[in-house]
């Protein structure tokens, strides 16, 4: 079963309207054989903020050493965001394992007319995926309600209820203690109700679950007292948290009162299941990322995204906006058609101007009947987009560095503003056939379309994920143009269709030209036509991005008259408006590893005395490094971490050393201890290499404030863990995903992009073959829109070609000639001398003209 089919005989399920009660999910549990033996679930119900819990709890229970899953919904962009274990996103092979196990039950229940829901199904699904991934917890969001919902058919030892406001009245209840009651069947039956819920509800709860504790910012009336303490940022927020005779502070970046009760709830939930110290818990809430909730994307303009989708939650976000300064307010809003749109208008902040628009869905209101609600409210300057895009495109146009853009009403809306900073279009290396023919069913297109395109998949390649109207607007103008396009097999108005675009240098260019114009004087005519775009300008952006086609001029005849690859970034000019320059910037940069360690897995040892390190540096100087990157904590598998003060007493004497040499060499701190970077880049180190990938939640601020450079590294664990096998669909494209958010995260922190490294992490949580796969086709981690980083030196990948430890030198050289080859920007490495060779030889052999050193 391919993963469009699996996808698509889930989403058909919708078609089957929401019933009452567990019992369809026990029988498909039952079916599957209980999978879910032995798993503990922790079950979080109410009306608003039991995602945003659910998720703090998670990220809780991870720092506290757990494996944990997470089942919550919707998703913002992809099936599968829906069902995580340890952060990761359930496979699309486990998906198709899944269908293909359930599929002839659930058919033959729905003969019988009584086929499981979508959500009970995807709940099915989510406790069998959790069973079979052995995790140690699963945290599972309530769908509606608490007593009847699918997710009820689990013994939580653990549960919570957020908050209760008037919700699906026809199905809970009138009042809000009618809704609470029947949200409090989620007690678990030998602990205690965790709630931030007051008054008649409270009682309510109470009546049916006993034994309850609340949360609450009134110490009197709250067994566990939360503190919010403001803005400590632009994008987290102060907290404090006492319970009994523990008090916790930190910091979360969830913004809002609202968002502190859900902290105190989350943290109360978090001690429940396990013994978790108060640093596991404080890092754990601040490491709660959560898209789309009050999100704060760009501070010049103020950009916001939140998912807001009924009055009670505009009102904690006009509440939360309130804390900031900014001159002009322009709203972004869709929403749902079953939602109370007057009354959402009226607890919003009053916006300055309003862009109504329709996320691409059945159920969006129209765009001119949120129109006519804001206008009746008051507003003067109401306009209307057809598309989320484009509506925030006209938005970020319109506004000044001191102004505000809010993008809310739903978080389907959210969904597809926020593509604007994540989406990512994948060049694609097509050596031949089979090159084409894995790209193509790399995107789920069918088998025939495979076997008919395949051979059209020349020049330049590109696949990316487009809304289902951009993508049959991009594939019409492309045939039009002499080019391809293979769409996946599942093409529903509601969810991403993945693409592959092909075709010449020159077919793509006037393509671009045609998304800007906005319209294709061809095959469209009349006003309407001109005034829908389709989001087609932030397509164009990302086409133009993704291919370098700025400042390329096309012959005319279907071919560039630049031969050399566009993707390779020693084949293009210094960068002369970047900030700051570095050697990436004009060819491929070696980095020199020095570790000042008595136990790193290759030069443990060598250079751990200052005066080791500093003729160590000297020589790679001479040697031609560009970059040295100092490391005081090995990451080997079964390493012990070094203590903060320890690491820096190693490192920072180095640092200071080697920044005295008269040398235009780049210094580099191997950390993923924030104190440890603050520490070198005051002993004037330029480079934060992070191995964690931003585990620590205030490195990225701390290389914000010191306007450092930083490598983002996809780690699965750090140190690594011998032996542990992960699950990726396509090794590639799924580290491109996981390393967007760590961008887009250190980005929201004031790093800028043009300072961000990525570095695919090879060895941490990926096999030989999945490391060689990586180095194959390196050049496609530059859909991020940043410099890669290749991490090889001397490691066990190469016990795949027959290389044991210590005999590893002349496969290290030949995988860095390959890497420069195919666009990688930094090497790094050990041995210096050699490896400088490799590279400015693969280097020389793709322009002997330009590099001569």
């Amino acid at each position: 079963m391919e993963y469009h089919e699996a996808a698509d005989f889930l989403f058909d399920l919708r078609r089957f309207r929401p019933k009452p009660g567990t019992e369809s999910t026990a029988r498909l549990l039952a079916h599957l054989e209980t999978p879910h033996d032995g798993v503990a679930f922790v079950q979080i119900a109410g009306s608003n903020g039991k995602g945003s819990t659910a998720r703090m709890v998670e990220r809780s229970l991870r720092e506290a050493g757990l494996s944990v899953g997470l089942y919550t919904s919707p998703h913002l962009e992809d099936l599968r965001e829906r069902i995580q274990v340890d952060g990761r996103k359930i496979s699309r092979s486990a998906v198709c394992d899944y269908v293909e196990a359930a599929r002839d039950y659930l058919t033959a229940r729905g003969a019988d007319g009584e086929s499981p829901t979508f959500f009970e199904t995807m709940t099915g699904m989510a406790i069998w995926h959790f069973g079979r991934e052995d995790v140690d917890v699963a945290i599972l969001e309530v769908g509606i309600g608490g007593k009847y919902d699918a997710t009820s058919v689990v013994d939580p030892i653990a549960s919570a209820v957020t908050s209760v406001t008037l919700e699906h009245t026809g199905i809970l209840g009138e009042t809000e203690a009618e809704i609470a009651r029947d949200k409090a069947h989620v007690a678990p039956a030998d602990a205690p109700l965790v709630t931030g819920v007051s008054g008649d509800a409270l009682e309510a709860i109470r009546d049916v679950a006993g034994d309850v504790i609340t949360v609450g910012s009134d110490g009197a009336d709250s067994d566990v007292t939360v503190a919010y303490g403001g803005r400590a940022n632009h994008t987290e927020a102060a907290v404090c948290i006492d319970h009994d005779d523990r008090h916790l502070e930190t910091r979360i970046p969830l913004l809002g009162t609202h968002q502190a009760e859900n902290a105190g709830i989350a943290a109360t939930l978090a001690r429940q299941v396990t013994d978790v110290s108060d640093a596991d818990l404080a890092r754990g809430l601040r490491n709660a990322h959560w898209p789309g909730r009050f999100e704060v994307l760009d501070t010049d303009p103020l950009v916001i995204v939140d998912g807001a989708h009924n009055p009670g939650a505009c009102e904690q976000l006009a509440e939360t906006l309130s804390t900031y300064d900014y001159d002009r307010l322009t709203l972004v809003f869709g929403a749902m058609h079953d939602k109370d749109h007057r009354e959402m208008a009226a607890t919003l902040p009053t916006p300055d101007s309003v862009i109504t628009t329709e996320p691409t869905l059945d159920r969006a209101e129209s765009r001119d009947v949120l129109a006519e609600v804001f206008a009746d409210a008051g507003v003067e300057d109401v306009r209307t987009n057809a598309t989320v895009q484009d509506a925030l495109s006209s938005a970020l146009g319109d506004a000044d560095d001191g102004d505000c853009v809010l993008v809310t009403g739903s978080l389907f809306a959210v969904a597809e503003a926020r593509s604007r900073w994540t989406s990512a279009g994948v060049p694609k290396r097509i050596r031949n056939l089979e090159d084409a023919r894995e790209a193509l069913s790399g995107a789920d297109v069918p088998e025939p379309g495979v076997r008919r395109l395949q051979g059209d998949a020349v020049h330049r390649v590109v696949k990316t994920s487009l809304e289902y109207g951009q993508a049959t607007t991009v594939k019409q103008e492309l045939l039009r143009l002499g080019g391809e396009c293979a769409l996946s097999g599942s093409q529903r108005d509601d969810e991403a269709v993945e693409a592959v675009l092909m075709g010449t240098v020159a077919q793509f260019e006037r393509l671009v030209e045609t998304l800007e114009s906005g319209f294709d004087s061809e095959s469209s005519s009349g006003p309407e036509s001109r005034s829908r775009s389709d989001g087609r300008s932030d397509i164009a952006r990302e086409l133009r991005e993704t291919l370098e086609l700025d400042g390329r001029e096309s012959t005319g005849s279907g071919r560039s008259d630049d031969s050399v690859d566009s993707t390779d970034p020693a084949t293009t000019e210094s960068n002369e408006d970047a900030t700051v320059q570095y050697p990436w910037h004009d060819h491929t940069a070696v980095m020199g590893i020095l570790n000042v360690t008595p136990d790193s897995f290759h030069d443990g040892g060598e250079y751990d005395a200052l005066e080791d390190a500093v003729d160590q540096a000297e020589a790679m100087t001479e040697a031609g490094v560009d970059v040295i990157d100092i490391g005081g904590e090995s990451t080997r598998p079964g390493a012990d971490p070094v203590p903060i003060d320890e690491e820096v007493d190693r490192v920072v004497p180095v640092v200071e050393r080697i920044t005295d040499l008269d040398s235009d060499v780049h210094v580099s701190i191997d950390t993923r201890k924030a104190a440890v970077a603050e520490a070198a880049l005051e002993a004037g180190a330029d480079i934060i290499n992070d191995v964690s990938g931003l585990e620590d939640p205030e490195m990225r601020f701390v290389v914000a404030e010191y306007d450092a450079g930083l490598v983002v590294m996809h780690s699965i664990d750090t140190p690594v863990v011998p032996d542990r096998e992960i699950e990726y669909d396509d090794v590639v494209e799924d580290v491109i995903d996981q390393l967007s958010e760590r961008i887009l995260l250190a980005e929201k922190a004031g790093v800028d992009r043009d300072r961000i490294v990525v570095d695919p992490g090879i060895g941490f949580g990926k096999s030989a073959r999945e490391s060689f796969e990586i180095l194959g086709r390196i050049d496609e981690f530059h859909a991020l829109g940043c410099p890669v980083l290749f991490g090889h030196s001397h490691k066990s990948m190469f016990d795949h070609v027959g290389r044991d430890a210590g005999d590893r030198l002349e496969a290290t050289v030949a995988a860095s000639a390959i890497a420069a080859d195919r666009g990688a920007d930094i090497v790094r490495i050990h041995d210096v001398p050699e490896n400088v060779a490799a590279v400015r030889t693969a280097l020389a052999a793709r322009n002997p003209d330009r590099f001569e050193w």
